[in-house]
């Protein structure tokens, strides 16, 4: 990676977010760090990049928060050339009849609303970089779905239609535009719907992650938030400048298409 890219990373607070930060940092980035939470300081802190480093607080749901995020960005490090649309949330665990509308609503703003806005601002900047890209995080179930999250799937199909959409209508201005699917991966938030996925099957949490999660997997394991720290990292160098409009699975071998 060129040590004078420019990066924004949503979701920038902890799990993938934070790897893909790091990753992106680790190799001479400028990276901010977006997340409503104080987590993006500590990321900051761990990379210990110094200036390169922009912990910038930011809702992605809300567009003046989002356009701020990319004002700041610009402002600091003179342009953009990425963006990692990665912030979301895993949203309820129940069958249909039992989702509540506001829980659907803030499922599909956070995940779907939110890589729709922060790239509607950032595109007028990627389109003046020579090697400007985007990669949204979707996820396998946004492919193969899974039972009782029908608001997270929703969301994730969503994001795969908004990257194939934004590939053609950018390609244009040579900016590629990318979705990385990411299979169960390793972190609090796995470990939550695993917790609420044995409660509704009145199982074990390690019952629940082999069946639900791992029996299906070839490699029969959760995947490592640094192997899709790697392929993002892959997807926005200059070594994929002609890989766009793609759905890439990183899920130990769980979904085939």
């Amino acid at each position: 990676m060129h040590d004078d890219r420019t990066i924004i990373v949503t979701g920038a607070s902890g799990g993938i977010g934070r790897s893909i930060a790091l990753e992106l940092l680790e190799n001479g980035a400028n990276v901010a760090l977006a997340a409503r939470s104080d987590g993006i300081k500590e990321t900051a802190d761990i990379a210990d990049a110094g200036d390169r480093a922009l912990p910038v607080r930011t809702d992605v749901t809300d567009e003046s928060s989002v356009a701020a995020l990319v004002d700041r960005t610009v402002e600091a490090f003179g342009g953009l050339d990425g963006v990692v649309n990665n912030a979301g949330i895993a949203g309820p665990t129940a069958p249909v009849t039992e989702v509540d509308a506001d829980d659907w609503d803030q499922t599909m703003a956070v995940n779907a609303k939110g890589p729709f806005l922060v790239t509607k601002h950032a595109v007028s900047h990627l389109t003046e970089s020579d090697r400007g890209a985007v990669v949204n995080i979707s996820s396998i179930s946004g492919k193969r779905p899974l039972e009782d999250r029908t608001p997270y799937t929703a969301s994730k199909m969503a994001v795969i239609g908004l990257t194939r959409t934004l590939a053609f209508e950018l390609g244009d201005d040579n900016v590629t535009v990318n979705a990385v699917c990411p299979g169960a991966t390793e972190g609090p938030r796995i470990d939550a719907v695993i917790e609420k996925q044995a409660e509704r099957r009145d199982i074990s949490t390690e019952e629940a992650k082999r069946e639900v999660f791992t029996d299906d997997a070839a490699l029969g394991d959760l995947v490592d938030a640094q192997d899709v720290a790697n392929t993002v990292s892959f997807l926005l160098g200059p070594n994929a400048r002609h890989i766009t409009g793609q759905d890439i699975n990183v899920d130990a071998g769980t979904a085939w298409y």
